[in-house]
């Protein structure tokens, strides 16, 4: 059974810069079962972004609609957590009031919530780190704490939107690796928006191709590549190599 089903999405909006309206997405459909993680790439602009932003229910489609269990998303809700480039952590809390946060408006007990919250810290490898503030932490460990806060909640969908683009390359194959080992101890349902091809194909279950703006589905890759799954063990891996040169060309090839 789909969790999350995308239906002849639409989006058109005016652009003030450019006195024009822009055709974002057109008729963009697909379905995300339970426990999957899908990722999304397309060119430079295409409207990757724009759709999460639709199912993240931060903006309204122009056209089509988005169901999360069967229920029609209107707006944002915690039944999407929602990890964002940036680290979007309160710099004046610590690790475990930001991942304890959304538990606490909730009304969970203190002692529950932080119990909650120091599984989750764990969990993203920040044992230890609790009681540090952002600007104490690495970009890497900033985002680690911005996923723990996310899956502490918990979401029914998980929606990240490029959420290791601004850490240096070698953080960003740990934080792959780590984000591998926790969808497979959690098993939560993401959707997973990159512009790096080697990173939705390492990661996800499928690759969703979107084409040039307006962007629709150009197709759907499927990744059958073993887990639990590292760097080392798939850098040199066929398989692997054949997957990422069909999805990279698929991205750079015009729709003739």
């Amino acid at each position: 059974m789909a969790d999350l089903v995308i239906r002849d999405l639409t989006k058109t909006y005016f652009d003030v810069y450019t006195g024009q309206h822009v055709h974002a997405l057109r008729d963009v459909s697909l379905e995300l079962r339970e426990g999957e993680f899908v990722s999304i790439v397309g060119p430079s602009g295409c409207g990757k972004t724009t759709l999460l932003s639709i199912v993240a229910g931060f903006i309204p489609p122009t056209r089509g609609e988005v169901l999360l269990n069967g229920r029609r998303v209107a707006g944002p809700g915690p039944d999407r957590g929602v990890v964002f480039q940036s680290f979007a952590l309160f710099p004046w809390k610590t690790v475990l009031e930001n991942v304890a946060f959304g538990l606490k408006m909730r009304g969970v007990p203190r002692a529950e919530r932080d119990r909650i919250a120091r599984e989750h810290i764990t969990l993203v490898g920040l044992a230890g780190s609790e009681h540090q503030y952002p600007h104490e932490l690495s970009g890497g460990m900033q985002q680690r704490v911005g996923v723990a806060r996310v899956l502490a909640n918990p979401p029914e969908v998980m929606l990240m939107d490029e959420p290791f683009a601004s850490v240096d390359a070698q953080t960003r194959m740990t934080l792959q690796e780590e984000l591998t080992r926790i969808w497979e101890a959690k098993r939560a349902t993401v959707l997973f928006v990159t512009h790096d091809v080697d990173e939705a194909v390492f990661l996800a279950n499928r690759v969703v191709v979107l084409s040039a703006r307006p962007a629709m589905v150009r197709e759907v890759v499927e990744v059958a590549l073993p887990r639990p799954r590292s760097w080392t063990t798939l850098v040199e891996d066929r398989a692997y190599k054949r997957l990422v040169a069909r999805v990279l060309s698929l991205v750079r090839t015009p729709i003739a």
